[in-house]
């Protein structure tokens, strides 16, 4: 008992403290509920029965008190802190040291009991369960030998079975073979005892009939001579009859050779009239066939004459068959006389179709004759008809060259209106607006509500105009150019092509697209660059300059050109081309704060625009452009809402700087194309956005609010327009209040749950078309000793 309290003591020891306090706690609460009945004391030869007494009531001062390791080490290595010769406190310290091991051996015999009771216990249930499984295995040993016992009984009986049919099987055929052979050989005595009942009774018979022979061939052989010449004469007329016959078979098949001929001309002459021509022919065969019947039966006929002659000579020769031979002669007199009465019958009916065919004839003549008279009256309409269609195709290509006429003069003519309003515009310094309305897309709710964008189709608005339908109101707008759902990338880029190429003699150029989100900001700035139809006007901006360029080396003009990429993300700027940036990284964490760098926006006298720290690339060719555009796309950030699976969560800024130089005339001109990708407008109770896309979405619409004061304080013409009041009006100052060029492309959806939203942006580009912000200066100076670009 002793080494396994040393050994508990020592595997508590191990023990982290906060463990074994638990676990001694548990303990206790065992002892105080199993061990009140108990007497066993096994620390009571170490320990006087007046201390286990003591022991026992000290509990009552502190019932529920735990040891740990360091408690009981404590104790046992206390030592008197009095004074050398402090009796009375020596004897105080001891008295308490003393209470204090009583209740450390009265816990230490309290769960030393609950051991041993958890043993007895656990040994218990582990004799008990040893029992039921020695019960279980003896059980299933039985039931097994009964299952095998029963098994093997089965299979003798199946075994017994299996004789026993096989035997009845055998036994059974034996007995189907014996019914059949004996059934054979019954229908085999019953076919001969009648096959004999039968010989038997011809034989008789016979008996009389040659009986009657020979009483009769006397008298029969008198009448037979004069039978005979009355067959002769007979015979006579039934060759003058089939003499007959054959003439009347050719004059059917003279006939036969006319109807041939008349239907030949007639084919030849009229087509419309071979379905009944097709029904002659048919009743015509019918004639040959009955025609080749009548000769097969002819000849028929002229086998049993000969047949008949040769039993007369028969007859004449040999006596004793001649009855026989009589009775045969006359049925084949009988037979051919049937046969006479059938040809008779069916010359007759040949006559009748013949007529038949003469009546049909006639009428088809007649039929043929009125076709003929028709097929001129429509030759002669034909030809009427043939003159009107060649004076109509004449009247007709007159139009056509007068329509190709006018659409040349229409085309030269908008081009003039297109140059004529791009100036007036450059004068007034107007800011021009693009409208554009993406497709309906299958989740769009237009088939249900009704189409809510219209286009008006007045000389005046076609093209520029667009209306807006709300609540059972229209309300109408007039851009520079509206494009429909049905225009493609091309399309769009061919009227700012020109504004474009403006970037390359020198002028600011900056293109922005505004819209909610969803409504096809981005596929119109980028689209999908790998597919070239489906290309934005980013892509197609920068091959346009590029051939450009290469084109103007001609004239003695060298380019040079930089491109940087931003993006305004929570009002934080962020370098899409940095190579310290990593795609997929938290777009959440400011890009600034993570590399060091501090993106500050900066404005010179001159009216450039640079960005401190931002990543600035040389390029010269469209596929270094198209690599760094794939470089920004995966690293812009991109997040999906209710509205939108791939929303735009930031604002984005593409810049190429161009610088150009002449050797000829030695002039230098600075470029800058911007171009801009708006993040969409959204509301938050139908886009649902929550956490990060909440601050999103709340630093997007700010921007855009202050981006919309700035546009109404230009419209007011206010002296102070408040452009700090956001990074992204701070840094659009020069394209909104400058000497630039500047296109705002406003994109519409045209879902109908979208119409309040649309018709927000469609007010606020129409008081963009409508603010000046100064005539467009180019910047071109004499070629310097310096080359650097300025930051446009």
């Amino acid at each position: 008992m002793a080494s396994r309290n040393q050994i508990q003591r020592k595997e508590l020891g191990d023990e982290n403290p906060l463990d074994k306090r638990r676990r001694l706690a548990a303990m206790g609460r065992g002892a105080g509920t199993t061990g009140a009945g108990r007497t066993r004391q096994p620390f009571a030869a170490v320990n006087s029965r007046q201390e286990v007494t003591a022991a026992v009531a000290a509990p009552e001062e502190c019932p529920n008190h735990e040891f740990t390791k360091e408690e009981v080490e404590s104790i046992l290595n206390e030592k008197p802190k009095a004074k050398k010769f402090d009796l009375k406190a020596k004897y105080e310290h001891a008295a308490d040291h003393n209470k204090r091991l009583k209740l450390c051996v009265k816990w230490f015999q309290q769960c030393d009991e609950n051991h041993v009771l958890d043993a007895e216990k656990l040994k218990n249930s582990l004799e008990s369960a040893e029992k039921r499984c020695i019960d279980t295995e003896l059980e299933k040993k039985n039931k097994e030998e009964e299952l095998n016992s029963i098994i093997s009984e089965l299979r003798d009986n199946n075994a017994s079975l299996q004789d026993k049919l096989s035997k009845e099987v055998s036994e059974k055929l034996d007995a189907i073979d014996r019914h059949t052979s004996e059934n054979e050989a019954r229908i085999a005595a019953e076919k001969s005892v009648a096959s004999l009942t039968e010989e038997l009774e011809r034989a008789q018979q016979d008996i009389a009939a040659a009986n009657e022979r020979a009483a009769s061939l006397d008298n029969t052989h008198k009448r037979l001579q004069e039978y005979i010449l009355s067959l002769q004469q007979y015979n006579s007329k039934l060759i003058n009859d089939l003499e007959t016959v054959r003439e009347s078979l050719k004059r059917v098949e003279k006939e036969k050779l006319t109807i041939v001929e008349n239907l030949s001309t007639l084919r030849g002459h009229c087509g419309s009239l071979q379905e009944q021509l097709t029904s002659s022919r048919v009743s015509q065969d019918d004639a040959v066939k009955q025609k080749e019947a009548l000769a097969n039966e002819v000849k028929c006929l002229r086998g049993e004459l000969q047949l008949v002659r040769d039993d007369r000579e028969r007859q004449m020769s040999q006596m004793q068959a001649l009855s026989a031979e009589i009775a045969k002669f006359k049925e084949s007199s009988g037979k051919s006389l049937a046969e006479l009465d059938s040809l008779a019958m069916k010359s007759e009916s040949l006559e009748d179709t013949c007529s038949s065919q003469r009546e049909q004839i006639r009428i088809l003549e007649l039929q043929l004759a009125a076709a003929n008279e028709k097929l001129k009256m429509t030759d002669l309409s034909a030809s009427e008809t043939r003159i009107e269609y060649l004076e109509q195709k004449r009247i007709v290509q007159e139009l056509q060259d007068r329509l190709a006429d006018m659409e040349n003069k229409l085309i030269d003519g908008e081009n003039l209106r297109k140059k004529l309003h791009n100036t007036i515009l450059e004068l007034k310094g107007n800011i021009r607006v693009f409208c554009r309305v993406r497709p309906l897309l299958p989740d769009d709710g237009a088939a249900t509500e009704g189409a809510i964008v219209s286009y008006p189709t007045s000389t005046e608005s076609i093209g520029r105009g667009i209306d807006l339908l709300q609540s059972g109101q229209k309300y109408p707008f007039t851009f520079d150019k509206v494009f429909n759902h049905e225009a493609s990338q091309q399309d769009v880029f061919v009227e700012i092509s020109q504004l474009v190429q403006s970037a390359l003699d020198g002028y600011k150029v900056c293109i922005f697209a505004y819209g909610q989100t969803g409504s096809g900001k981005t596929y119109t700035m980028m689209g999908r660059p790998e597919a070239s139809e489906q290309k934005g006007l980013i892509p197609r901006s920068l091959e346009q300059i590029f051939q450009s360029s290469q084109s103007l080396k001609a004239q003695g003009w060298k380019y040079k050109m930089q491109a940087s990429m931003l993006e305004i993300y929570n009002e934080t700027i962020r370098d899409l081309l940095s190579n310290n940036r990593s795609v997929g990284s938290d777009p959440t964490r400011p890009e600034n704060a993570v590399s060091g760098k501090q993106y500050t926006i900066k404005h010179d006298a001159n009216g450039n625009t640079c960005v401190s720290d931002l990543t600035i690339v040389d390029v010269s060719s469209i596929a270094e452009i198209s690599s760094l555009l794939r470089q920004a796309a995966q690293s812009r950030s991109v997040g999906r809402t209710q509205m939108n699976e791939q929303s735009s969560r930031s604002h984005m800024v593409f810049t190429l700087r161009i610088s150009g130089t002449n050797e000829s005339t030695e002039q230098q001109v600075q470029g800058v194309l911007n171009l801009i990708d708006l993040a969409g407008s959204e509301r938050l109770s139908r886009s649902g956005a929550t956490g990060d896309r909440l601050k999103e979405t709340q630093a997007i619409n700010k921007s855009l609010s202050c981006l919309s004061d700035v546009i109404f304080s230009l419209a007011k013409k206010d002296d102070h327009v408040p452009f700090r009041n956001s990074k992204l009006t701070y840094l659009l100052q020069p394209c909104l209040g400058g000497d630039s060029k500047t296109l705002m492309f406003v994109n519409v959806s045209p879902d109908p749950t979208s119409v309040g939203e649309s018709l927000c942006s469609l007010r606020f580009a129409a008081r963009v078309n409508a603010c000046e912000i100064g005539v467009p200066r180019r910047q071109m100076t004499l070629r310097t000793a310096d080359s650097r670009l300025s930051c446009g």
